[in-house]
């Protein structure tokens, strides 16, 4: 198992440094591989690779540079920090330019190289994240019963078995869970799949209208109408929220339940009807029936096959890959490209407990896909505290190589001046923009 911190492979061919910059950084609780040489820390390397790279520049054979380049064809998102000397500072910072994320000069306190890996291996999370969910968004397959928990798995696995079987589910999960997803796996894996699926949303159903709309009138005193039961004759019946039902309605539903007919306002005589019924519930159906709230019998009848739909919260695993799932469809609905993923969303993904579960979840990524200040939080320099641009870093680095020349001369500013082949006006306005003090590095001065 990897440590919290992350992965690090560590090139370096001086075995006093690498040893001592291997347990620092363990102690700091990353994962370490060290290696003396670049072809060995090469073999080890894949694109899933989920850590950083630190190497020295200076190395016999293989040198830091030309690990960079095979790291960047291995894969140019894995961040390389290079570990230089003084003489290797302007090499280095050309290779930012080409797109090492980082570089330290020897000597160097641990906290600078610590830092820049923290900010390093995050970044290589959000890019491994950013591809799991492009892959789970492509592998959807237009399901959003997604997800590797076992508990997943199974419920998959038990709705092939029951889609072909000609018996009645109850489902139960909370609400949002995805039970209407659930109901329609079965029915498009069963063999009623060309027939309809007629919904009923019993606690949206007024009682007054209940026989009407269910049942049907045959004339007389009530215009003739098919009820929603009939349409779906052959086909799939769905009694979603059925635990809204009231007890006269349970009653009236006992006996289409029991005898597969109906009774038509106004009607001589029943209908027989060929009928596969899926019910769902989003409270305990028998813990309803203890407490006198539904009906024992009508319970027992439904009850053939109970498929039960987990909440988000204990399958917190499945949450970045059906974002990624519902974040594709929202942005093709919306036709505009897929925000990237940011460290505050993946932790907001990671640490909320999902109360209204899949629903809830699709809802976010939809306001993730419109932009909308209340779902995409701040850019990741904001939400990850003070990440540096290329800019910034080779200003920091310029700085560095100024003072250290400075203090290597005395102060003197001709002499640093020929070591940095830096013509005079250009020296003098990078002292200003670094806001360095020559006099500081002269003797008996500062």
């Amino acid at each position: 198992m990897s440590s919290p911190a992350g992965k690090i492979l560590l090139v370096d061919d001086d075995d006093a440094l690498r040893g001592a910059v291997a347990q620092g950084l363990e102690l700091r609780g990353y994962e370490v591989a060290a290696f003396d040489n670049a072809p060995a820390a090469l073999k080890t390397l894949t694109r899933d690779f989920d850590g950083a790279v630190v190497t020295d520049v200076r190395m016999p054979g293989m040198d830091g540079l030309a690990l960079f380049e095979r790291v960047r064809a291995v894969d140019p998102d894995i961040p390389v920090l290079l570990i230089t000397g003084h003489g290797d500072v302007a090499m280095a910072v050309a290779a930012l330019q080409d797109g090492a994320y980082d570089f330290v000069s020897k000597p160097f306190p641990m906290e600078r190289l610590t830092a820049a890996l923290a900010r390093a291996v995050e970044k290589r999370s959000l890019v491994l994240d950013n591809r799991r969910l492009e892959a789970a968004a492509q592998a959807g397959g237009g399901s959003p019963l997604l997800g590797d928990t076992p508990v997943m798995q199974r419920l998959r696995a038990t709705i092939a078995q029951l889609a072909e079987a000609e018996v009645d589910v109850l489902i139960q999960g909370e609400t949002g869970a995805g039970k209407g997803l659930v109901a329609h796996a079965l029915h498009r894996g069963g063999a009623r799949r060309g027939r309809p699926m007629v919904t009923v949303n019993c606690a949206a159903l007024p009682e007054a209208v209940f026989e009407t709309e269910l049942f049907g009138a045959a004339g007389g005193s009530t215009r003739p109408s098919t009820g929603r039961i009939e349409r779906a004759d052959r086909g799939v019946l769905f009694l979603d929220e059925i635990e809204g039902l009231s007890p006269s309605m349970q009653a009236k539903l006992l006996r289409v339940v029991e005898e597969r007919e109906i009774w038509p306002v106004g009607a001589a005589e029943p209908r027989h009807l060929d009928l596969r019924i899926i019910a769902a519930s989003k409270v305990d159906l028998a813990e309803a029936v203890r407490d006198g709230a539904f009906r024992a019998d009508l319970y027992y009848r439904l009850n053939v096959v109970t498929l039960v739909v987990p909440p988000l919260r204990e399958r917190r695993e499945d949450v970045p890959a059906l974002f990624g799932h519902f974040l594709a469809e929202a942005a093709a609905r919306l036709r505009r490209p897929a925000p990237r993923l940011t460290a505050t969303i993946r932790d907001h993904l990671l640490g909320h407990d999902w109360p209204g579960n899949v629903r809830e979840l699709a809802h976010y990524a939809e306001r993730v896909a419109l932009g909308l200040p209340s779902a995409l939080v701040a850019e990741d320099g904001a939400a990850q505290g003070p990440a540096e641009s290329l800019a910034d870093r080779t200003g920091r680095y310029e700085a560095m190589v100024i003072r250290e020349t400075l203090a290597a001369c005395g102060g003197d500013a001709r002499t640093a001046m020929a070591l940095l082949q830096t013509p005079r006006k250009t020296f003098y306005d990078k002292l200003r923009r670094h806001g360095i003090e020559i006099d500081r590095y002269r003797p008996g001065k500062g």
